[in-house]
């Protein structure tokens, strides 16, 4: 898109930049009572948009979290693509590598969120598909930067930015969300590889790890959550196969951690009112980049993602529950 009004990313004192390689959406949220049944129709609320999008919604993470913060993705030359930028440049975000993409809709996502604060969500990918090799070449990268991916665009560009940003000797974090089929080696670059109880037994599958549970990660009971032991059991399992370190979330239970010659250890979850989960989880890894651009460890990373998110959930919407305290 233009660059009338963007904003231009600079280092800041004692870090490197968080760079976030991903999807830009306009949410629509439906507030139900519950989540039909298959073949139900149940009555819902609100019908507003919101910005949003894995990438967007970590990357204001980050920003909010202190961090000098680029954003690389593709929004479409329709209206919605500005509801999708505005938190973004509202955050500081720099905008100059968002590319506007003729003929194609804003990416867009549509949520229902229940009474209890659970949300289901479908995705339509828009101008995001059209994120190409051209959008993540010549990222200028250094190895003080922190590049951020997840599966909301082409795999194929997942795995390209990783692979240029190893080269740059940039720290890579990979959110395997949605779980998308990454090569191998983008899953083993992950530093760390951030990821659910089902992304994580998925990455499992991918890498041959052996998932210490009751029928291993392709049995039965594969797709079942897991306990914080279990999980920190998994978390293992994928650092011994290759994966350079990984987070396990585990939503109100916290999340586990994982790192070569570490013992694993877990960030205890908060108490708290859950209003809406939606984007919780992209509050976590933002903030964790951000904590990790900074010079920050993988445990005080982990555990400030931790608690950015448990304040996330207390809010509506992704983007606008994050800790906008500090900015106007």
């Amino acid at each position: 898109m233009s660059g009338a009004g963007m904003t231009t990313a600079t280092t800041k004192a004692g870090g490197g930049r968080v760079v976030v390689v991903g999807s830009i959406n306009v949410d629509l949220f439906a507030r139900v009572a519950r989540h039909p049944l298959p073949g139900e129709t149940v009555l819902g609320g609100d019908g507003s948009t919101r910005p949003g999008g894995k990438g967007a919604n970590q990357a204001v993470a980050a920003a909010l979290a202190g961090a000098a913060v680029v954003m690389v993705g593709c929004v479409g030359d329709d209206a919605q693509a500005e509801v999708g930028v505005s938190l973004l440049r509202r955050a500081g975000v720099d905008l100059t590598r968002v590319r506007e993409v003729a003929g194609s809709p804003t990416g867009l996502a549509l949520i229902t969120v229940s009474d209890a604060g659970e949300n289901s969500i479908i995705v339509i990918s828009g101008a995001n598909a059209k994120v190409g090799h051209d959008d993540v070449a010549d990222l200028d990268l250094t190895a003080d930067d922190v590049v951020v991916v997840q599966g909301e665009i082409p795999v194929d560009v997942v795995d390209a930015t990783v692979a240029g940003a190893r080269r740059a000797g940039a720290r890579v974090v990979v959110n395997l969300a949605p779980v998308v089929d990454l090569d191998p080696a983008t899953l083993r670059a992950a530093d760390p590889l951030v990821v659910n109880e089902h992304e994580a037994l998925a990455a499992a599958r991918t890498l041959g790890a052996v998932a210490d549970g009751p029928d291993g990660p392709d049995g039965p009971d594969a797709a079942a959550p897991v306990d914080t032991a279990a999980a920190a059991r998994l978390a293992e399992d994928l650092v011994a196969v290759g994966v350079a370190s990984v987070v396990i979330t585990l939503g109100g239970a916290g999340a586990v951690v994982a790192a070569p010659d570490t013992l694993s250890f877990t960030c205890d979850g908060e108490k708290v009112d859950v209003v809406d989960t939606t984007g919780a989880g992209d509050c976590f890894v933002g903030t964790l980049a951000a904590e990790l651009a900074a010079g920050g460890d993988l445990r005080s990373s982990a555990e400030r993602g931790n608690t950015a998110g448990a304040k996330a959930v207390q809010g509506r919407g992704a983007q606008e529950s994050y800790d906008w305290e500090e900015k106007p």
